[in-house]
């Protein structure tokens, strides 16, 4: 948090600890039961806050939204990503997998971000 110019508070630091334990992305409801004791719009206030300093990243699947720790040169100025998300459709564990993606050019567009999410069976639900 120190490198992204972010006050570390006891909570601010619960919240990046659910992240630490657990390498699959994880939406509020996850978070929220593993904090316990809280408040719910500093829990929000918190998620936001770290996603805008790329301290994580959201991911957007069809019917949830999911929070991921940066691990790649992100900061305030922007997410920097070069991966996929894979969602397990059994189990629901949403992983980033860390490959290239190929680049989309498309003639008269600026891109300024591409996501891609990938649904299937994890190795641990085959």
């Amino acid at each position: 948090m120190k490198s992204a110019n972010v006050r570390i508070t006891p909570f601010r630091q619960r919240v990046l600890d659910t992240f630490n334990q657990k390498s699959a992305a994880q939406n509020s409801k996850e978070i929220e039961q593993k904090l316990g004791e809280y408040d719910r719009i500093t829990l929000y206030r918190t998620l936001k806050l770290f996603v805008s300093k790329g301290i994580l990243h959201e991911i957007i699947l069809p019917h949830d939204k999911k929070y991921a720790l940066c691990k790649e040169a992100c900061n305030d100025s922007g997410h920097h990503h070069e991966h996929f998300h894979f969602h397990c459709s059994d189990c629901e564990d949403t992983l980033c997998i860390e490959s290239a993606v190929m680049p989309v050019n498309l003639d008269g567009f600026r891109i300024k971000k591409t996501e891609l999410n990938v649904f299937g069976l994890c190795k641990n639900c085959q």
